[in-house]
């Protein structure tokens, strides 16, 4: 029996020695460039960790719009750089309050999952801000509000406008001229097959995508280029569909426009799963299982099925 205790206790010695030695491998902190305000400005929050993509995958700490009567502005994009087989990531976040008083903001949970070992917990200070309002000197009389002082003008100071107007009448003339001189008959369109729904076309997509079996090959440049060509094929989808702007927002605009749309807020967890399993993979190095690969297409494929236009066809016919 006391062999057995000793072995147990050797084995969780080894465990706890293992998780010891990938936490010293990452680091989060977080810094506050003011702990005063005035209320309705903004103080800085620099976000900042350091991880060794071997010893496992790090999971970015989740960030509420609001906490303690602060709110969060402004949330900027995780930027990464590597010094060696480190990766360092940083994020800038925008924070005001709109009460007077001290409050606190929290700290932030990170989590590290190694390969093979249990996953553990790092955390960020916390950090006391004060919020104050304006002084104001009671003593001195209220002062009235100005009338609108009237300004004289002459035509000197429409003199650009005219110019525009101008040139404005001039290139209209010229359109209408240059069109009715090279006026021409407009083919006859030979009407082909049924045209290919947004549905149809995304989905093929995503399907010849599917076909080219890059995250099968366990390359990194192959699993990188899989979620670039994956993320860039919803980005249009999402432009085309929704007539919103995606391809130069990061993946926290992108989700904090999602999570404001009425017609995509649903949607929100899946895209979230997809964007921050392809950032990992792309920026921090991460090695996502089949499993996540699948998942990320499936997922991908659900979103496009799932935000078909409805068409209202009520319209009435002549008798």
């Amino acid at each position: 029996m006391k062999t057995i205790k000793k072995n147990l206790l050797l084995i969780a010695a080894c465990l706890f020695a293992g998780n010891l030695a990938t936490a010293q491998e990452s680091k989060v902190s977080a810094k506050l460039d003011a702990n005063r305000i005035t209320v309705g400005d903004q103080a800085r929050l620099f976000l900042e960790a350091v991880h060794n993509p071997k010893s496992g995958t790090l999971q970015w700490a989740t960030i509420p719009d609001t906490f303690n009567s602060l709110e969060v502005v402004e949330k900027g994009r995780i930027d990464t750089s590597k010094q060696g087989d480190i990766v360092i990531l940083r994020q800038r976040l925008l924070i005001t309050g709109f009460d007077s008083g001290v409050f606190v903001i929290p700290r932030f949970q990170f989590s590290v999952i190694p390969a093979g070992k249990a996953p553990f917990i790092l955390m960020t200070d916390s950090f006391a801000l004060a919020v104050q309002t304006v002084a104001v000197d009671t003593t001195k009389a209220f002062k009235g509000i100005k009338g609108i002082i009237e300004v004289k003008s002459n035509w000197r100071d429409y003199i650009w406008l005219i110019i525009a107007g101008i040139i404005l009448l001039g290139l209209i003339i010229f359109v209408i001229w240059y069109f009715r001189k090279n006026k021409t008959v407009a083919p006859v369109i030979v009407p082909s097959g049924p045209k290919e729904t947004l549905q149809e076309k995304y989905l093929r997509l995503l399907n010849v995508l599917e076909q080219k079996k890059l995250w099968q090959s366990n390359r990194v440049e192959s699993i990188k280029e899989y979620y670039t060509e994956l993320t860039d094929i919803l980005r249009v989808y999402i432009e085309e569909r929704f007539q919103t702007p995606m391809l130069e927002l990061t993946t926290d605009e992108i989700l904090y426009t999602v999570r404001t749309h009425k017609e995509m807020n649903s949607h929100h967890d899946t895209l979230a799963t997809i964007l921050y399993t392809a950032d990992l993979a792309k920026f921090a190095r991460a090695e996502p299982t089949p499993a996540e690969h699948m998942n990320a297409m499936e997922q991908a494929k659900h979103f496009v099925n799932n935000t078909k236009e409805v068409i209202n066809n009520n319209t009435e016919q002549a008798s």
